[in-house]
């Protein structure tokens, strides 16, 4: 079902010379979207191939067709003809919106990253749903519309699809553009059945260093996400623990993980950084954390020596601002992280690394993975044995932590940068260690003053009040039944995530697997926010 815009619309200055559109087809539905059942190239489609209605289920594939006015690139000048071609193709791409029964679900922003060069093209294809390839880049936008909503607002019977499409730029504000190629589709949803068996809330069992909570939950909820994990709605999901006011309350495995198993939850491991930075700090080996760089290195040994670089803080490490020519989030900077690992020493790859000329130390956020390979430099020499000896003495031992592996780098230190392995009952005990304000057990493991340290909003990533960031922890707010719950996280790539909550007395736990998935984050916050939350906040 198209509906079909004005011609009008396409009629403005362009800066780029797009592919002509000589298709009749195209030109009979110019600013529709024509679903499909499979992705189908623009000079072999026919009108025959225009689904009319659609049963969703668990088989079964949904591709998109958008015949657009004109290309991606002449769209966004239209938003910001100040930009030029390569700026325009690194700042904006297309939003889309999607809607059911008339009431809108989700909006996404597709990656800039997805469509890098100058793109000429006036026809858009995407397969949504793609059973030969279900993790397929253009399957996450579903997916991601799913876990916003879709899931919920697509019960069992018939429901109208409606997909809109519109160009954004970020100049660096958002500008989102009119609206440039819409379709519908009529639904008939067909749930699967699940075994109850496999969504039964599996008993915590004794035997652990945990006292077993006897409080009462919403189970129903939980079996609920039991469910959607069954179905493999939430993707490579291996475990959850919930702790409330210091006990175990929920302790649950999937896809063959059990209590024994240990975790790879990636960048988690950097908050461990921070963690025996405090602790450093508080016995003396470490002054603070506002020491610079050059009380630690010899920094004109390394590349592109400046001033700059040796009034590097470790603070400004802790709270990725350093200032140092170095993103992980843009593959083409020179201190990605990616660009670190072939080599055979990651502290000089940091250090080698030169400032960036326009941002000051501590003034700009940018995720810096071979910053927190610094800051275990830093620990690892200024404490009696080295790090590993020194963490497994002040936090290990301590909070009874004995099965753990932590990878090491090319110097045998320690990798602070992630990948420090655990049973997910173990990370439970580090996250309620924050929350008891470093306390275990009546012994002040880590210093109460660097816990709150930690738990401020030191520095700002993005532009929203929740896009904040303490000393290697994340920050965010969770909107459960209209309350708003703040939260200080460890994250890692795969969804790994050790949840610490301000005011609730509750410590999260979820590990996963979905590593370099475009829907990994999202889907544990979708699972937070709709099922454990809502299950375990009185």
């Amino acid at each position: 079902m198209f509906l079909l815009l004005s011609a009008t619309a396409f009629g403005q200055a362009d800066i780029a010379k797009s592919e002509a559109i000589t298709n009749a087809l195209h030109q009979a539905h110019l600013g529709g979207i024509a679903f499909t059942g499979k992705s189908i190239p623009v000079d072999s489609v026919k009108e025959t191939d225009f689904l009319r209605t659609f049963e969703l289920k668990e088989t079964g594939d949904l591709a998109i067709t958008a015949f657009l006015g004109t290309s991606l690139t002449n769209y966004l000048h239209r938003l910001a003809p100040e930009l030029s071609v390569d700026e325009l193709t690194r700042n904006g791409s297309y939003q889309f919106s999607f809607f059911v029964d008339g009431v809108l679900i989700h909006k996404e922003d597709l990656h800039p990253a997805w469509i890098r060069k100058e793109n000429k093209s006036t026809v858009f294809g995407a397969s949504f749903i793609n059973s030969t390839n279900p993790e397929s880049r253009w399957g996450a936008i579903w997916h991601v519309f799913l876990l916003q909503g879709g899931e919920q607002a697509l019960t069992a019977g018939k429901h109208l699809l409606r997909l809109e499409m519109r160009p954004y730029a970020k100049t660096p504000e958002l500008k989102v553009g009119d609206l440039i190629a819409a379709g519908e589709l009529p639904l008939t949803v067909i749930k699967p059945k699940v075994d109850e068996k496999l969504t039964a809330i599996q008993p915590v069992q004794a035997g652990s260093d945990w006292q077993i909570s006897k409080d009462t939950y919403g189970k129903e909820k939980i079996r609920e996400l039991k469910s959607k994990i069954v179905e493999n709605f939430y993707k490579e999901i291996k475990s959850i623990v919930v702790i409330r006011n210091g006990k175990l309350l929920i302790e649950e495995y999937f896809n063959g993980a059990n209590r024994s198993s240990l975790h790879d939850p990636r960048s988690v491991g950097k908050s461990f950084a921070s963690t025996m930075m405090g602790i450093a700090i508080g016995d003396g080996y470490i002054k603070s954390e506002n020491q610079t760089l050059r009380d630690f290195c010899e920094l004109t040994n390394f590349a592109n020596y400046s001033l700059k670089k040796e009034s590097v803080t470790i603070k400004s490490l802790l709270t990725m601002s350093s200032g140092f020519d170095a993103n992980d989030d843009d593959p083409n900077s020179p201190g990605n992280e990616e660009k670190m690992y072939p080599t055979a020493d990651w502290v000089k790859f940091a250090l080698d690394l030169p400032m960036d000329d326009k941002t000051g130390v501590g003034e700009k956020w940018r995720y810096f993975t071979a910053g927190v390979i610094v800051l275990g430099h830093i620990i690892n020499q200024s404490v009696p044995g080295g790090l590993e000896r020194y963490a497994e003495q002040k936090l290990f031992q301590p909070l009874g932590i004995k099965n753990y592996e932590w990878p090491y780098t090319p110097q045998k230190v320690p990798n602070t940068a992630g990948g420090l392995k655990m049973r997910a009952l173990d990370f439970a005990k580090y996250g309620q260690l924050y929350h008891n304000g470093g306390n275990w057990h009546g012994k002040q493991i880590i210093p109460r003053s660097w816990v709150e340290k930690t738990f401020t909003k030191q520095i700002r990533r993005g532009s929203g009040d929740d896009d904040c960031y303490g000393y290697l922890f994340w920050n965010n707010t969770f909107n459960v039944n209209g309350k708003h719950h703040e939260v200080f996280f460890a994250s890692g790539n795969g969804g790994n995530k050790i949840f610490v909550f301000k005011e609730q007395p509750l410590v999260i736990v979820i590990t996963a697997t979905a590593y370099g998935k475009w829907y990994m984050h999202r889907q544990v916050s979708s699972m937070m926010e709709r099922y454990i939350l809502p299950a375990v906040i009185n």
